[in-house]
């Protein structure tokens, strides 16, 4: 069975860091593309990262760019999104997405769910 579970959300102040985590099963994540999507209070889904298949890809969006970094350990079928200089802005429910394809950026088809990051003072 395919899943995957978030985990790693909080509480944390303008500025901080955090580090989400990503455990899959059921599939390996060598195969396939990975995001992380987030939806803020009232909002549609946000794409804010994605890596290939191959691990050799990664992009992200330009509101989290220079401060969010997608990463994974293929040992562990585990993806990280690591969450620095966090603004009031980035609060949201984080989740991971396994995509059909290898692409970084394809659809998804599995969902996790979710884990929730506010940033306040």
């Amino acid at each position: 069975e395919v899943q995957v579970v978030e985990s790693g959300g909080g509480l944390v102040q303008p500025g901080g860091s955090l580090r989400l985590t990503c455990e899959a099963s059921g599939f390996s994540i060598t195969k396939y593309g990975m995001s992380w999507v987030r939806q803020a209070p009232g909002k549609g889904l946000e794409w804010v990262a994605c890596v290939n298949g191959e691990g050799t890809v990664t992009n992200s969006a330009d509101a989290v760019k220079g401060r969010f970094t997608i990463s994974r350990t293929d040992a562990l079928n585990t993806l990280y999104l690591q969450m620095d200089n966090l603004k009031p802005e980035d609060t949201a429910v984080y989740y991971c997405a396994k995509s059909w394809g290898v692409v970084c950026g394809a659809s998804s088809d599995y969902w996790g769910q979710g884990t929730q990051v506010t940033v306040s003072s």
